[in-house]
């Protein structure tokens, strides 16, 4: 026991105190440890990775989905974050990748924000703890969305990561009101497949131009809750969603790449399906509606191609002959079957070598010969 005594002692004296947290400086530059995605820049993939600091993003739901994309955004250095929930913090969420112990009994968004901050204290960090579907709050968060930014004007973005029909719909009634670009994300009851959609009023679907199957039917989701049963409870499946969001919410920032219009995920066969939703003309909506009508009326810009006229291949070729490799299309067709899955309708003869063509042509004249003594 003594000499374990004594190397807890020793171990104390070793490690250096550290007094104070070093605060760093919000300038994006190498030396800042807090820029995480400096290699994009690096590596030409970006040329404005400083903008990061100038974003503000609203993050609804800081549950499994919400609260990891609340991570990653402000482990990339996002400028602003402004977060919504009215959940407080169980035991049972501790099968997030986010939430700890300790803060069980705490509000879920102001236990995001102590988490947060200890990550990079030069974001800055807005709460609101209230359920945005009531509408004593309604106005707060349409105030919120379209003056929350730091400049003082609308967010750059809205995340949903509820796990309800009434909140998505609130959302997008907001977005669609006052033209805000935004991405709905969700998981499964079966915690095994979820998807990312972007949403543009007017120019893709809307969250009610194809409403789910339980509101077109009026049926209170309330019904379909289980008790003991939490949605999206497994951690891998909430990780991959959230990454998803904040890498298309990145592309969609600093301009590069492609943003998925909708990217889904099931995770029982590692299927990830795309596909573009167009907005529906007869949307409940009546400001889905008006904005497609100003979407329309919008002058498009046209895009002109210009293609080089073809020039002969030679310039003293009066008949327009040209030669060509007879092994071109063999090559091509060997490396086209090198793909797993793919077959030919039907298979070219292999090619006849020099040997075997003379040995062919000898053996048919002696048999000739032996036929015309027979005679």
């Amino acid at each position: 026991m003594s000499e374990l005594k004594n190397a807890v002692e020793n171990l104390k004296v070793s490690t250096p105190k550290r007094d104070k947290i070093e605060v760093m400086s919000s300038e994006v530059t190498d030396s800042n440890p807090y820029s995480r995605l400096m290699a994009l820049k690096r590596m030409g993939i970006v040329q404005n990775y400083e903008n990061i600091r100038t974003f503000t993003i609203a993050v609804v739901g800081v549950g499994g989905v919400g609260s990891v994309t609340a991570e990653m955004l402000t482990r990339c250095g996002i400028g602003k974050l402004i977060l919504f929930d009215y959940d407080k913090v169980e035991l049972a969420n501790m099968n997030r990748l986010f939430f700890q112990p300790h803060q069980s009994g705490l509000s879920k968004v102001n236990a995001a924000a102590e988490t947060l901050q200890a990550i990079n204290p030069d974001v800055t960090i807005e709460t609101h703890n209230y359920n945005i579907t009531l509408i004593d709050n309604f106005q707060h968060f349409v105030d919120t969305i379209t003056k929350g930014s730091l400049n003082g004007g609308p967010v750059d973005l809205v995340l949903s990561c509820v796990d309800n029909f009434e909140a998505r719909y609130t959302i997008n009634t907001v977005c669609n009101e006052i033209n805000q670009k935004w991405f709905e994300s969700g998981v499964s009851e079966n915690a095994v497949s979820g998807h990312i959609q972007f949403i543009i009023p007017g120019q893709t679907a809307c969250f009610a131009c194809a409403p789910p199957l339980v509101v077109a039917s009026s049926i209170d989701e309330k019904t379909l809750k289980k008790d003991g049963v939490c949605a999206a409870s497994l951690p891998t499946t909430m990780g991959i969603v959230a990454g998803f969001l904040v890498q298309n919410t990145l592309k969609f920032l600093l301009k590069f790449g492609e943003v998925s219009s909708y990217l889904g995920y099931n995770a029982l066969n590692d299927f990830f399906p795309t596909m573009s939703l167009k907005p529906n003309p007869n949307c409940e909506d009546i400001n889905c509606r008006l904005r497609q009508k100003e979407e329309a009326a919008r002058p498009k810009v046209v895009v002109e191609v210009r293609t080089e006229e073809e020039k002969p291949l030679h310039e003293e070729n009066e008949w327009g002959i040209s030669l060509i490799d007879e092994n071109e299309d063999a090559e091509s067709k060997l490396s086209i079957l090198e793909c797993k899955g793919i077959k030919y309708e039907y298979e070219a003869s292999s090619p006849i070598s020099e040997t075997e063509t003379t040995d062919k042509i000898e053996t048919s004249l002696d048999d000739l010969m032996a036929k015309m003594k027979s005679l």
